[in-house]
């Protein structure tokens, strides 16, 4: 007899908030499988495609956005709740587009997850009211997340981005622009 209680993916590369968050919503009625990264989460999701799925945005290997446009190409049916601590207008625009039903920024605790995935139409109705962010506040908040995964190296961040380290140092330096 198959199982009554809806399926639920969780991928994230944290183990300690994995465990957590997987143990806590399974004490809500759910089907939790948990995986630390992409691959793992598409084997477990081509076994058994998951009803609902949570994945962090970075991760080593592939990104969270790379597995939710493959997790939907997979069964468009699966509702994506994109979850991260580097939070910008740009990734949640971006997952939404992908076709996340929606995204939160770490710390976030499981009713705020579940009362996503409730919240039917959410994006559709405020998509109107998203607002496209100015070229200043796209260009850094883009920097900073090259500064990030060159783990704050300088050097590396301008060679990825082809600009001087000095230029690169200025702009990094500037308070976050409004939107």
């Amino acid at each position: 007899m198959a199982d009554p209680r809806p399926s639920l993916l969780l991928v994230d590369d944290d183990v300690i908030y994995r465990e957590r968050l997987g143990k806590a919503l399974a004490a809500r009625g759910y089907d939790v499988r948990t995986a630390a990264n992409a691959s793992e989460a598409l084997a477990l999701a081509q076994a058994d495609s998951p009803e609902l799925a949570v994945l962090d945005l970075r991760m080593p290997g592939e990104s969270g956005l790379e597995l939710l446009r493959r997790l939907r190409a997979l069964d468009p049916t699966t509702r994506v709740l994109m979850l991260t601590g580097y939070g910008s207008i740009a990734t949640a625009l971006e997952a939404v587009r992908l076709g996340a039903v929606h995204y939160l920024t770490k710390p976030v605790d499981v009713d705020d997850i579940l009362a996503a995935f409730h919240l039917e139409g959410a994006f559709e109705e405020g998509a109107a009211e998203l607002e496209t962010p100015s070229l200043a506040r796209v260009e850094w908040e883009h920097i900073q997340r090259v500064l990030s995964d060159c783990e704050g190296n300088l050097s590396e961040a301008a060679r990825r981005l082809g600009m001087h380290r000095r230029s690169l140092q200025r702009k990094a330096a500037r308070r976050r622009p409004p939107k």
